[in-house]
């Protein structure tokens, strides 16, 4: 190629770069433009996955790491991410869990509402003959038994039904005896005078006598129209019902007032109940009651409750409840189990709970009321009267509060609902603390709460994981300055620690008389740090 050919190419070159740039440059200011609008218009919002923030120590205390760890207990931390924190703090006695977590709880919640606790006691029983309707028949004499008409137990028999005959001397002599005198009063009947007055008082003893024996009238009229004493006596049966014992066996002998004979009129019938000790003071006399069978499941009988007996069984503690009911078609049978349901009399409308809501320690009652989104407060309450599903509240729940009735024991393993409880001394209920009288470790207004204070490490036991504080007084406790031992959360706090240094601890107290420190911040050796005064020390050695 010649110098005039390459000179050629290079003008052109240049003239096609001009052009170009000429040409970019223009749409360079376009895009720019484009991108103006582009940003005029709103973004919309791309999804990002959550960011990681810290781990929270497991038991609540203030203590945190951005690193994954475990307690001293071997708990894992808990990772928190962005969303989950709330700039609110949650006051000493309220349990705050974020949101994800309470919806994967399943926790749920009801308002505490007033309405009428209709109850049912329910209670086992036995069915009891009427105690008033069972006869014995017992001769008032002595005698054989000449003939059985009745010779088997629980055999039914009618009112006036014979049983069975009887042989007694003392019985011939006493009818004879009354039909001599019977015939002495016929004979001096024209008569006038003592005589025929003597002889009807003989007559009339004589007939006293055998009337005393039970001997009936029937009989009576045929001794004194025939004027002949029948050698056997016929004993009959007073009342409709079933033999429920026979003693008397042909030929025997008795004595007067030997039972040979009971007789149980089953027509109507009592049913015992057993009803517990707790239960007792709703049950009223004159109310209806149910009752169920056994054998006739498909039958419900009903009777009233006639009865709340005195005593208490010591060794089942319950009270026995006597209900009276007809037994038609004697269906039901002495000694038959029985199930029993007796209705409560209702005082009217009352603040009531679900059952499930109440959290029972034994010592005391304790349900959670949801304060807001992830937000519950561990409540005191007095509990009343009981139905199926719901609990009287007497005191410390309102009618409409929210309370958790699932999974509120979840709660209490999630947020260490123990130490939230603990916030229920005096001054949980607003009683403030005497005035003048520092408080002494052990005696915190609320367990679990953090509190914070400055003051000089004098010594460090890292065996023991312990640090012994010289410290400024502790507003939120009330603690004069003074010189304690605190426990460190973990052990990483007592790195870098050396005595002398000055530094702001937070802490909390773990469990009655153990004071745990959860973060620990150096201070300037310069500043005062509220190190109490020489001599300003009346727990040295605490």
């Amino acid at each position: 190629m010649n110098k005039g050919a390459g000179l050629t190419i290079g003008v052109i070159a240049v003239a096609v770069a001009a052009g170009s740039g000429y040409w970019l440059g223009g749409r360079g200011g376009a895009s720019h433009g484009d991108a103006a609008q582009v940003a005029s218009a709103p973004a919309e919002p791309a999804k990002k996955e959550k960011k990681l923030l810290f781990y929270r120590n497991p038991m609540g205390l203030p203590d945190t790491s951005p690193v994954p760890k475990k307690d001293p207990m071997g708990m894992d931390y808990i990772a928190v991410y962005e969303g989950e924190q709330d700039d609110e703090p949650a006051s000493a006695n309220q349990i705050k869990i974020n949101t994800e977590k309470v919806q994967k709880l399943g926790v749920r919640t009801e308002a505490a509402q007033l309405r009428v606790l209709d109850k049912v006691v329910r209670a086992a029983g036995r069915i009891e003959p009427d105690e008033r309707r069972i006869y014995a028949i017992s001769p008032k004499f002595e005698g054989y038994v000449e003939r059985l008409h009745v010779n088997v137990t629980g055999q039914p028999v009618g009112k006036g039904q014979p049983l069975f005959e009887v042989y007694s001397p003392e019985l011939v002599s006493a009818q004879r005896e009354y039909a001599i005198a019977a015939q002495g009063v016929e004979s001096l009947k024209e008569a006038g005078g003592q005589a025929r007055d003597g002889m009807k008082q003989l007559a009339d003893s004589s007939l006293l006598r055998l009337k005393n024996w039970d001997i009936s009238e029937e009989q009576v009229k045929a001794l004194a129209k025939s004027g002949e004493a029948r050698r056997t006596l016929t004993f009959r049966s007073p009342v409709s019902g079933i033999v429920t014992e026979k003693k008397a066996l042909q030929g025997m002998r008795f004595m007067p007032g030997e039972t040979l004979y009971q007789v149980a009129d089953l027509s109507a019938v009592w049913v015992v109940a057993d009803v517990f000790e707790q239960d007792i003071g709703q049950v009223r006399t004159g109310a209806k009651a149910k009752v169920r069978i056994n054998a006739y499941p498909d039958k419900t009988f009903e009777g009233t409750i006639s009865y709340v007996y005195p005593t208490l069984n010591a060794q089942t503690r319950t009270v026995p409840v006597r209900i009276e009911l007809a037994n038609p078609g004697l269906l039901l049978k002495p000694s038959m189990f029985a199930q029993v349901e007796l209705p409560v009399g209702a005082k009217g409308q009352v603040v009531t709970v679900p059952t499930s809501a109440v959290i029972d320690s034994g010592a005391r009652q304790i349900v959670l009321i949801q304060q807001g989104e992830g937000r519950f407060e561990p409540r005191e309450i007095k509990l009343g009267g009981r139905s199926d599903n719901h609990v009287e509240v007497l005191e410390g729940v309102k009618d409409g509060e929210q309370v958790v009735v699932t999974a509120n024991f979840l709660i209490d393993a999630e947020s260490n609902l123990k130490a939230a409880i603990g916030g229920f001394g005096h001054a949980a209920h607003g009683a403030a603390p005497t005035e003048g009288k520092p408080a002494v470790p052990g005696q915190a207004a609320a367990k679990g709460a953090s509190h914070q204070a400055e003051g000089t490490v004098e010594g460090i036991d890292a065996v023991a994981g312990a640090i012994s504080l010289n410290h400024g007084p502790v507003a939120s406790l009330k603690w004069p300055a003074m010189t304690m031992e605190f426990k460190a959360a973990n052990a990483s706090l007592l790195q870098g620690l050396k005595p002398g240094a000055k530094v702001a601890v937070e802490f909390v107290e773990r469990q009655p008389g153990e004071w745990v420190i959860t973060a620990v911040k150096p201070l300037p050796a310069n500043q005062g740090a509220g190190t109490p005064a020489a001599g300003a020390n009346p727990h040295a050695g605490h």
